[in-house]
């Protein structure tokens, strides 16, 4: 077998799930507190902040649900267990360049 990663061990759908619900748990949380659930209030509140943080949290569970799933599809699990063995952020032109040569200096041979 390959010892290449799959997209599967990138990010097991049970962490991309637990991801999703911690992110939705804290915005359900922190609508409740900036809604005043915690504090004694008028008869109604409660129950509207209660609907509101539902609401809340659905979306966020949603949409860190496909947002992460996308991402997950734009990564190419080849290129992770690669190792890069040259620097990345030097161009091409730049590469072959003498070390004590100022940027758009052809080297001296």
């Amino acid at each position: 077998m390959t010892d290449r990663p799959t997209r599967r061990d990138l990010m097991k759908p049970v962490q991309l799930l637990g991801l999703a619900f911690g992110s939705a748990l804290f915005a359900g949380i922190v609508t409740l507190i900036s809604m005043g659930f915690f504090q004694q209030r008028f008869e109604g509140q409660s129950e509207r902040a209660l609907v509101v943080a539902a609401v809340v949290a659905g979306i966020t569970f949603i949409v860190v649900l496909v947002m992460v799933a996308l991402l997950l599809l734009a990564v190419d699990p080849a290129q992770i267990a690669k190792t890069v063995d040259k620097p990345i952020l030097v161009e091409k032109d730049e590469k072959n360049a003498a070390p004590d040569a100022s940027p758009g200096e052809t080297p001296k041979a």
